[in-house]
């Protein structure tokens, strides 16, 4: 039987500045790191669902439509009465900077969370990102994430922290690290992990997740490429030179090639992914970084379709 990857999280609509007559205008695109994990795996071949709630505005039909055309399922996903999260991106610094309006948005107040049962035919669930950050979905997520975590189905967890976001500094450290303990596949960003843990190196933080639940540990280093290991191997894959128009789900996309990667050569089940070969490791952070090229080549988070991948 073919498992599912269901990911869990935030939809946004990005407004992406971009220059129009009479000065800089704004576009909005289908956003949100989880959203954009789920669509770009369903583009690139692996069976997905998408598990969050929202609007039943004019934003919401978008994300649906969004779904659809991936091919992304949507057994989980729920439809409220109530706004959809806005981010407004600015390109102007090295990195994406966010601004979002949320107040009492339907990805922000869902707290239904799938039961055990609900999840037959899942085999890996992704978090990330703003959703554990966004009372009081955060929470829900908490609980479902350490619920099945050490169970029949693999954990994945991306931080992607928005630090500007974050206004309980000390409970959220401490979430995110009760999550890296208990998760099975971890991403993060250098950024990320010099933030949580300055001077803490990234050779060390990834045997300290190791010696913990984690089967995989991958680290990014933007330009400067992606580091990843295993608890019997090492690999390391190149950035891919690339005219970038943005990077706006960019880690999104690697996020996805990744573990499109392990499911290509059968890695994504708790009984493979505990030792993969360094080549099986390379192979998979390899074909991140050529997913998230290809979409740092476009406006927005827009990621390549597999038949694009040759």
């Amino acid at each position: 039987m073919t498992h599912s990857v269901l990911c869990l999280g935030e939809a946004v609509i990005d407004f992406i500045p971009v220059q129009a007559e009479g000065g800089a205008a704004y576009r909005p695109c289908l956003g949100g790191s989880s959203y954009n994990v789920a669509r770009a795996l369903g583009r690139l071949g692996v069976p997905t669902e998408y598990g969050c709630a929202v609007s039943t505005d004019l934003f919401g039909d978008q994300f649906v439509a969004g779904l659809n055309e991936s091919r992304v399922g949507q057994r989980f996903l729920q439809r409220l009465d109530a706004p959809s999260t806005l981010g407004f991106v600015s390109l102007d610094q090295a990195e994406p900077a966010y601004a979002f309006y949320d107040e009492a948005a339907a990805d922000r107040i869902c707290e239904a969370m799938p039961s055990d049962a609900a999840l037959s035919g899942v085999g890996t669930l992704h978090f990330g990102s703003i959703a554990l950050l966004r009372e009081p979905a955060a929470s829900a997520y908490e609980r479902l994430f350490l619920r099945e975590a050490g169970g029949e189905r693999l954990v994945s967890f991306d931080p992607n922290i928005r630090a500007s976001l974050v206004r309980d500094e000390v409970g959220y450290r401490a979430r995110v690290d009760r999550l890296l303990e208990a998760a099975d596949i971890i991403k993060i960003s250098g950024a990320d992990l010099d933030w949580l843990f300055p001077g803490l190196s990234h050779e060390a933080a990834a045997a300290r997740w190791l010696d913990h639940r984690a089967r995989v540990v991958v680290i990014t280093h933007g330009k400067d490429g992606v580091s990843g290991w295993s608890r019997i191997s090492h690999a390391q894959a190149a950035a891919i030179p690339t005219e970038v128009v943005d990077t706006v789900g960019a880690g999104d996309s690697f996020m996805a090639g990744f573990l499109a990667g392990l499911y290509e050569n059968g890695l994504l089940t708790p009984e493979n992914l505990g030792h993969p070969s360094a080549a099986a490791l390379h192979h998979a952070l390899a074909y991140g970084q050529k997913v998230a090229s290809a979409t740092c080549a476009k406006r927005g988070a827009d990621s390549p379709w597999r038949e694009q991948m040759t």
